[in-house]
């Protein structure tokens, strides 16, 4: 496992302006609070309003004095999410990072019981936002100095299973989107190498406090705690562009 940002501090995020995607689960809660934390001013979105307004709330109360806000944009729109760049881009001066934690899942017991709506909806979450949000943040990004945009996958992108094929599919899309746009990174750099950064955190699965209280006798093995992913992913910005873009960053062992 690596511990990408482990005992590394964030100083990098120091002023920064990050948005957060899927702002309001427990990943982007924890996300929250940990950016903030830093120093950085947090911008999330999600398209649940209530929850979305809780974790904004939580991570202003954690962390006084911190810029935090949040807003319900359609990301299966991209002129929204354009919009939505634009506006926090214009608010605050400069954007230095896009994470991406809109997720979902839908499996079936074995291949031929999958179902295509599975498929439609996952397409939707997987796919679609990681376009509208790359398409909409790739120029705001490129002008930052350290601009990062951030993808969590999942290890079954790579090694599906039988009851996963759309869950599997659609990471794995998301995954070649996400390397394109750092290839257009890697490009915009030329003979300089990127300034800015597209890179995957991989995991196995994530877990929170809720699932364990929930399942008390449940092992979680190789799942990744969503404070330890939140952890990992302030410790991208403590890493050079050249570094992280285009990588895969392994948070569960590599198969």
């Amino acid at each position: 496992m690596n511990n990408i940002g482990k005992g590394n501090g964030s100083s990098a995020l120091d002023g920064a302006v990050i948005a957060v995607a899927g702002a309001a689960g427990p990943a982007g809660r924890a996300a929250l609070l940990r950016l903030a934390e830093a120093g950085a001013t947090v911008v999330g979105c999600d398209a649940n309003p209530e929850r979305l307004a809780e974790a904004v709330d939580a991570a202003r109360y954690a962390h006084g004095g911190a810029t935090v806000t949040g807003e319900t944009v359609d990301l299966l729109d991209v002129d929204a999410a354009r919009d939505w760049a634009k506006r926090t881009e214009a608010e605050f001066g400069r954007v230095d990072g896009l994470v991406h934690l809109v997720g979902g899942w839908r499996g079936s017991p074995s291949f031929a019981e999958t179902s295509l709506t599975d498929w439609d909806a996952l397409e939707k979450l997987l796919i679609r936002t990681v376009q509208s949000t790359s398409l909409a943040f790739q120029e705001p990004l490129q002008r930052s100095d350290r601009g990062r945009y951030l993808l969590i996958s999942a290890a079954g992108a790579g090694k599906p299973t039988a009851g996963n094929a759309a869950y599997a599919s659609a990471k794995a899309a998301a995954e070649a989107w996400t390397l394109a746009l750092g290839d257009a990174f890697r490009k915009e750099g030329g003979e300089d190498g990127p300034r800015a950064a597209a890179a995957i955190l991989v995991v196995k699965a994530l877990v929170h406090d809720a699932m364990r209280a929930e399942r008390p006798n449940a092992k979680f093995a190789g799942f990744t705690d969503v404070t330890e992913l939140a952890e990992a992913i302030a410790g991208v910005w403590d890493r050079s562009a050249a570094e992280v873009n285009g990588k895969r960053l392994w948070l569960t062992q590599q198969p």
